[in-house]
């Protein structure tokens, strides 16, 4: 891996007037600049003006998330019968890749041209035993912006060890432009006839529950503020929404999981994933701080976050699709990010 410290950021740019800056330090979406219905550009995601912040314990604002995305309980797992140990950063679990996981590492990077548009291909090389994981783990990760205003996001990697991996990006999103309020008149839909209820620590019970009928249900369109804040046992444990679904359609094939609207400006979000599932996450435990870019601080819910990704747990649980990667196989994973507005401007 590069010594010394990150390289400059590398910044795509596109006919319609998106940009997005990634940089070397946790392969971070530091920036993301799209226009709203009449024209305006802003950056819809929180973050910090120096990269230094991005290595310090935070929100894990914008980054890279692996070996495991989510949650691992008591931060342990079996594999042929060999117990595996992790650190544990969040209770008596394991959060997010541990202590120190991909979003406060350093990548080597280089620019690239896609058949798509201009991309950075980010690299890894995550040794046997870092966090606690079996096997070394060679991850490529290729951001692209296309002229469709889609940021591509393809995960690859491969092993020298049975291990587990879930690989996902945590970028915070407000499309009314970050720092501009609360994110709870943003409307939600979700892909998901199913999700896994979580006990405490937020660990999946390892039912697959309707969301018919519950808070969680975002099958039609829905205000995120709409029922935040109803009597319900699964929105205490989340302090409102942290949880994963369960996607419709066949996993390993790229179709829609989400889509997001937002009123005042116009813009929209659209999640495409080949993943089996998606973490909604409706930014409960931001404080604000540290201070975000500009002096701003982002108080709670003031940004959202859809992760694509396998369930939490999944190690424990047998009865979620594997995570398992062994020796000779190539983990393969695909997200589009697509922006557009509700109106020409």
């Amino acid at each position: 891996m590069p010594s010394g410290p990150p390289g400059p950021p590398h910044t795509l740019t596109n006919a319609a007037g998106a940009e997005v800056t990634i940089g070397e330090l946790g392969g971070v979406i530091r920036s993301l600049r799209v226009p709203d219905r009449r024209g305006h550009v802003a950056d819809v995601v929180l973050g910090f003006d120096s990269e230094g912040d991005y290595a310090l314990a935070g929100p894990a604002f914008g980054g890279i998330v692996g070996r495991y995305a989510n949650r691992i309980a008591k931060g342990r797992f079996t594999l042929e019968g060999v117990e595996h140990r992790l650190s544990v950063n969040d209770g008596e679990n394991h959060l997010h890749g541990g202590l120190r996981g991909f979003g406060r590492v350093r990548w080597a990077s280089q620019a690239v041209r896609t058949a798509e548009g201009p991309g950075v291909r980010l690299t890894y090389a995550s040794r046997d035993g870092e966090e606690g994981y079996p096997g070394d783990l060679a991850v490529t990760v290729l951001y692209t912006l296309s002229e469709a205003s889609e940021l591509w996001i393809r995960y690859e990697a491969v092993t020298n060890k049975d291990t587990v991996l879930n690989l996902t990006s945590h970028p915070y999103f407000n499309l009314a432009g970050e720092g501009e309020g609360d994110i709870l008149d943003h409307e939600l839909t979700i892909e998901a006839d199913r999700y896994t209820p979580v006990g405490p620590g937020l660990i999946p019970t390892g039912v697959l529950a309707p969301v018919a009928g519950t808070p969680l249900d975002f099958r039609k369109p829905m205000a995120i503020g709409a029922r935040i804040g109803v009597d319900d046992p699964q929105l205490a444990l989340g302090r409102g929404y942290d949880h994963n679904f369960v996607l419709n359609g066949q996993a390993g094939t790229l179709r829609r999981a989400a889509s997001v609207w937002e009123p005042r400006r116009g813009r929209v979000l659209e999640v495409l994933t080949s993943e089996p599932g998606l973490q909604f996450y409706s930014g409960n435990g931001l404080k604000g701080s540290p201070v975000g870019k500009a002096g701003k601080r982002y108080l709670g819910r003031s940004g959202f976050c859809l992760e694509t990704q396998h369930f939490p747990d999944s190690p424990n649980q047998p009865e979620f699709p594997s995570t398992r990667l062994k020796p000779g196989q190539k983990y393969e994973t695909t997200t589009v990010y697509k922006f557009s507005t509700d109106r020409a401007g």
